[in-house]
């Protein structure tokens, strides 16, 4: 089995392609070791010490290393932990902990009934044209609410902190959607 490694605008990311399918539907996002531990590929990761955030695409798997730690002694071992755990073709998730997307306790807009229309033309946009290119640099941006004029989104994998994500956010995606959708007028990430 060869995993492929890619580098991700987000120098403290690294987007790992294991050559299938990681998640079916959906994406998924682990911030902390707690929130790991829904995953034996994730938790298993995270016990290495030094990374800070994993994240599963469609056929990607993104891991975030901790400040100051060099990817290249870090690189080795997560290559070792996803080369076994694919090989052995291990469940993703622990039985009763798969989640996916955003966990429910995160903050999210309600939409005005009224706005419904304009609300699909957002979706619609993110998903044929945006999340598709997040996905190309190991992250994923997720849909969270429209009020007034403002979309509100979330950024996930190595698109989470990354140093140029605002500027994405702001020359990119608000932009695109504007043009688009005349009724935005601006994009906040949550």
């Amino acid at each position: 089995m060869l995993i492929e490694t890619e580098a991700t605008p987000n120098p403290a990311t690294l987007k790992f392609l294991p050559g299938r399918t990681v998640m079916d539907a959906g994406t998924r996002d682990f911030a902390t070791p707690e929130e790991a531990e829904a995953s034996p590929l994730a938790d298993t990761l995270f016990g290495l010490g030094d990374v800070t955030g994993v994240f599963f695409g469609r056929d990607f798997v993104s891991v975030t290393a901790a400040p100051g730690v060099d990817w290249r002694t870090l690189k080795p071992d997560v290559l070792a932990i996803l080369m076994d755990h694919f090989t052995a073709q291990m469940p993703l998730f622990r039985t009763g902990g798969a989640g996916f997307s955003v966990p429910a306790e995160e903050e999210t807009f309600a939409d005005n009934p009224e706005d419904a229309d304009i609300v699909a033309q957002i979706k619609e946009l993110i998903d044929t044209r945006v999340r598709p290119a997040v996905a190309n640099d190991g992250g994923d941006i997720v849909y969270r609410g429209f009020d007034k004029g403002k979309v509100f989104l979330r950024m996930q994998g190595a698109c989470a902190g990354c140093p140029s994500s605002s500027a994405t956010l702001k020359n990119g995606i608000e932009q695109l959607l504007r043009h688009y959708v005349p009724e935005v007028t601006e994009v906040r990430a949550v």
